[in-house]
């Protein structure tokens, strides 16, 4: 596997490693610093970023916007020359606002999904941040090229392409979810059945390179790809740099490190997690995502209503009234530990953590064969 610096337009990765974004508070400064300071590149969640502010129940935007800029501080401080960029999900409230906020306060990069960010070149406009959409499908990479072609007559300067073993709200119908699960469910073999990295997603990230290389030479440009979903090991990385793609984007693995910014009892969970014990889960608005199954997510699966606190306005198409627990609520008590009342977000293969590490140690152990 060769591995080549990561060229977005004016700026560099050393290493083309890409954090990805966690949130509620498990990729904050702490985790993107360390990261960026390695030579990758090192991703803040904006997601209910400001939940330890102190007034965070009376002014949530206004606490999030505060907490972006010093979450940034403290990764650049860390990371002086590195690049620090941030996770905006599109399905945000206050999108627009917590864009600006991350330009301003000097984002390299911002990645942006949880639906297409169709105007985020308009949000970005006069600034020099790269922005970098996340797509799962050819449909949608597809939507997004030509919208901002026609539109704007520009390409994003990244594609993240997030398959469907990735932690997280997941860019797929629980149908797709199916189909490319019941394929392989473990990096090389399952049920003494020969694995390739789930065959049949690769040949969508085909189709989505193809896609990319028409938009380039119609517009005369290079739009870098970076793949990510289920990259573990050394193996999975040098699987997926065989598709054609510039980068690797890892989230999961990231979670057991020293460095990272969740509670030490959040990081246990994975490492204590079993196979079994991950599966697929719906949102309060109906998303599909991949979590640990604990007491919190069985009283969810039962039918239980969770009761909440007043809400803090984090995803459209919300109705406070009508969903089964607030997903706010269930993302910070992850952050905090609270690990029995949590909504425990994670990768496909987070079972697979068996020990704390360091960042240097994950991001060798995935772009350095072991012999």
């Amino acid at each position: 596997m060769n591995i080549y610096p990561l060229k977005i337009k004016n700026i560099e990765a050393k290493i083309p490693v890409i954090q990805g974004g966690m949130g509620v508070g498990i990729s904050l400064g702490g985790l993107a610093g360390a990261v960026a300071k390695e030579g990758g590149i090192g991703v803040i969640s904006a997601a209910q970023i400001g939940f330890r502010e102190p007034d965070f129940d009376q002014d949530t935007k206004g606490a999030n916007i505060r907490a972006i800029r010093k979450e940034y501080e403290k990764a650049r401080t860390i990371a002086p020359e590195g690049i620090v960029g941030f996770n905006l999900m599109v399905a945000m409230r206050h999108y627009e606002e917590y864009v600006r906020a991350a330009i301003d306060a000097g984002a390299d990069i911002i990645i942006s999904g949880a639906g297409l960010p169709m105007e985020l070149p308009k949000l970005a406009e006069g600034s020099d941040v790269k922005l970098a959409p996340i797509v799962s499908t050819e449909k949608s990479a597809k939507v997004i090229l030509k919208y901002w072609g026609k539109k704007y007559k520009r390409m994003p300067d990244l594609l993240v392409i997030e398959g469907p073993k990735a932690g997280g709200h997941l860019g797929f119908t629980e149908e797709q979810l199916e189909e490319y699960n019941s394929v392989c469910n473990d990096d090389l073999t399952y049920n003494n059945v020969n694995c390739d990295n789930n065959g049949l997603y690769d040949e969508e990230v085909n189709r989505i390179l193809n896609l990319v290389k028409q938009y380039e030479e119609e517009f005369g440009c290079r739009i870098p790809t970076a793949l990510g979903g289920g990259i573990e090991n050394h193996r999975q990385a040098a699987h997926a740099f065989s598709l054609g793609v510039d980068a690797i984007q890892v989230a999961t693995r990231f979670v057991t490190t020293e460095e990272c910014d969740a509670d030490i009892r959040y990081k246990e969970a994975y490492i204590h997690a079993d196979r079994e014990d991950i599966t697929i889960v719906k949102s309060p608005v109906g998303m599909p995502g991949r979590a640990i199954v604990n007491p919190f997510m069985k009283r969810v699966m039962s039918g239980e209503q969770i009761p909440h606190i007043p809400c803090h306005g984090c995803l459209h198409k919300c109705d406070p009234a009508k969903i089964p627990y607030c997903i706010t609520d269930a993302l910070i008590h992850a952050a905090k530990g609270e690990v029995d009342d949590a909504l425990l977000f994670c990768g496909a293969y987070a079972y697979k953590a068996k020990r704390l590490e360091t960042v240097k140690e994950v991001i060798d152990s995935l772009l350095t064969k072991r012999v």
